[in-house]
């Protein structure tokens, strides 16, 4: 829509131009009037001062109509001048405005961007801590099964390492009321019958 108005602002003021642009100048040779012999043989006028003040008067008319012209045309260009430096101005501020709306809008959505990989990353972080931590307590849980399989291993151990103790005493006791008898055992084969 602006550079429909800018056009049409140029073809007006390009009219107004050429409408008062003064009129095409004839050459020099075109301006001379051709003189008849008929004109040479006129008398002089009695008052040349007079016509003489009527030219000079004719020419500053024509002087004036030519400045005023002149000046004319260079008010029109002047005026187009101006009216296409304010249609630049103006289509300068509204890119610059564009461009300004564009750079917040970018701004904005780095900034959005930024916030939400920022909450992924807490949020990521969060579910490694979480995971360090039930890890950590899985761990914590395993190595205190094998403490305490460990602990009832020592226990049967030591259950039987007592029995055996016991047991070895008790052999020994026999052994020694065997020898105070002089009996033998009665199951000392027992896969032979004696």
């Amino acid at each position: 829509m602006g550079e429909e108005q800018a056009k049409q602002v140029e073809r007006e003021t390009l009219a107004l131009v050429l409408a008062a642009s003064p009129p095409r100048e004839t050459s020099p040779e075109e301006k001379t009037p051709k003189q008849d012999s008929s004109e040479k043989a006129l008398p002089p006028i009695e008052k040349p001062i007079f016509v003489a003040e009527k030219a000079a008067d004719h020419q500053e008319d024509e002087k004036s109509k030519v400045d005023s012209k002149d000046r004319d045309v260079a008010l029109a260009r002047v005026e187009l001048e101006k009216r296409l430096a304010l249609i630049k101005a103006w289509e300068d501020s509204e890119k610059a405005k564009a461009d300004n709306k564009a750079y917040k809008k970018l701004s904005g959505i780095g900034a959005w961007e930024n916030t939400k990989k920022a909450s992924v990353d807490a949020e990521l972080k969060q579910i490694e801590e979480e995971f360090e931590k039930k890890k950590a307590k899985s761990a914590e849980k395993m190595k205190n099964k094998m403490a305490e399989i460990h602990k009832e291993a020592e226990e049967k151990r030591a259950t039987v390492e007592a029995k055996r103790g016991e047991d070895t005493l008790k052999i020994e006791e026999a052994a020694a009321k065997f020898r105070s008898t002089g009996n033998i055992p009665k199951n000392l084969f027992g896969c032979f019958n004696c």
